[in-house]
């Protein structure tokens, strides 16, 4: 019996973002609890740093609520980074062919937004980071935080389904 071939699959650009977002989010977060934690920082002062970005240091005495709008500020960035990159694609075929590749350059342009138009604008209080967190923090954007992106939105965004 032949093949019947498989009916395309709606396009679903708002899902395909927030799954992008959400993988590359929790991949930051366990990086950024890890990375931070063996020093002694906790996730909730964590994600009230985050959480400062529109708080300010009032962030810190908010407890969990403070923590809940760190992590839902966080994963928000993320889905509308995922968006920006899904649009792109749309005119710029290379970002879905060479998905891996743009994700890492995507990842450095996440990276340069954050620390150099977000942060800044913030409320946040930046300190003294140490040449090792700045170094990580690029390689995590450069090699994880971009491609999971890029190759998430391809999976989910562009690729027909199987049977």
């Amino acid at each position: 019996m032949p093949s019947v071939p498989a009916a395309p699959r709606p396009y679903r650009p708002l899902l395909a973002c927030v799954l992008a977002g959400l993988a590359a989010g929790s991949l930051d977060l366990l990086y950024v609890f890890l990375f931070h934690g063996l020093r002694g920082v906790s996730p909730v002062r964590i994600l009230q740093y985050i959480a400062s970005g529109l708080q300010g240091a009032a962030a810190f005495e908010g407890g969990a609520a403070s923590a809940a709008l760190g992590a839902a500020a966080h994963y928000f960035i993320l889905i509308v980074a995922a968006g920006l990159y899904l649009a792109a694609s749309r005119r710029l075929s290379w970002l879905v062919r060479s998905a891996a590749a743009a994700g890492v350059a995507y990842g450095l342009a996440i990276h340069l937004a954050m620390n150099h138009i977000v942060v800044p604008l913030s409320a946040v209080k930046v300190g003294n980071t140490s040449t090792l967190s700045q170094a990580t923090n690029l390689l995590m954007h450069l090699f994880v935080i971009g491609p999971v992106l890029a190759l998430v939105l391809r999976r989910v965004a562009w690729t027909p389904p199987r049977d």
